[in-house]
């Protein structure tokens, strides 16, 4: 949790430095108000939250997320809710009017460095220049069904992705396939927006080019611990990394 609220204030400031940057009680909120939704984002930061503060921390979290123009996500890591809360956690999002969207898993590991990374099929290239950018935004809007608009939304224009973060794309006969980044957070490198074209999944692409970025970020800062947070399509990958599952989270949506 405190990884995503490290490193989506930078993502969303990066954005849109008047973005909505702002750590409530019990909630942080990192809302670019752009058509890429990952980049409007509140989460839940209180450890040990029971049912009754879950569901006035949804309420909360969801009123935020009505008051903005863009969709966007409420982030929950499992873990920290109480034992007891945990259960009713869908319940509780129902009643305040979220929708469940889809589960992952937050993953870290103390694997840095790994060896760099060959594939017979790719090339990788550091995202340098807009037309990059684009290609990179590309491949997360076809991997998550959104328009390409919407990616580039996102990232069009960005300094920080193209020297903050050590971004890559695979290319197969030149043309950008599957990307990754890793990013410098907290002391330790934090994966982001890995994706792989639909057409293009189940070769090992995803793997090869998140190895490279994280090959890349540690050799950069010299850094050991990584972490990140896997969707259920991604998570099987990681663990042959290294990484090692720890909360389980889910994103909600506002309902219509």
């Amino acid at each position: 949790m405190e990884q995503l609220a490290t490193v989506w204030r930078n993502m969303v400031l990066d954005r849109d430095p008047g973005a909505d940057v702002r750590d409530l009680p019990g909630i942080a909120v990192r809302w670019a108000e752009c058509r890429f939704g990952f980049w409007n984002c509140v989460t839940l930061t209180e450890a040990g939250a029971d049912t009754g503060l879950v569901r006035e921390r949804l309420e909360q979290a969801a009123d935020v997320m009505r008051s903005k123009r863009q969709a966007g996500f409420l982030w929950v890591f499992e873990d920290l809710l109480t034992a007891g809360a945990r259960p009713g956690l869908m319940e509780s999002a129902e009643r305040a009017g979220l929708v469940h969207a889809f589960s992952g898993t937050g993953m870290a590991g103390d694997l840095l460095p790994v060896p760099e990374p060959a594939h017979p099929d790719l090339t990788f290239t550091r995202v340098a220049t807009e037309e990059h950018l684009r290609a990179y935004a590309d491949l997360n809007s076809r991997a998550y069904g959104m328009p390409l608009e919407a990616g580039r939304d996102g990232l069009a224009g960005s300094g920080l992705w193209r020297t903050g973060v050590h971004a890559y794309l695979g290319l197969r006969d030149g043309v950008p396939v599957t990307c990754a980044g890793a990013v410098e957070a907290d002391g330790r490198l934090f994966v982001v927006l890995v994706a792989t074209d639909p057409r293009w999944e189940r070769r090992g692409y995803g793997e090869a080019v998140t190895r490279k970025a994280l090959h890349e970020g540690a050799r950069a800062t010299g850094l050991t611990r990584a972490t990140l947070h896997a969707t259920a399509a991604g998570a099987p990958m990681y663990p042959r990394i290294g990484f090692e599952p720890n909360s389980p989270l889910h994103f909600f949506t506002l309902g219509s």
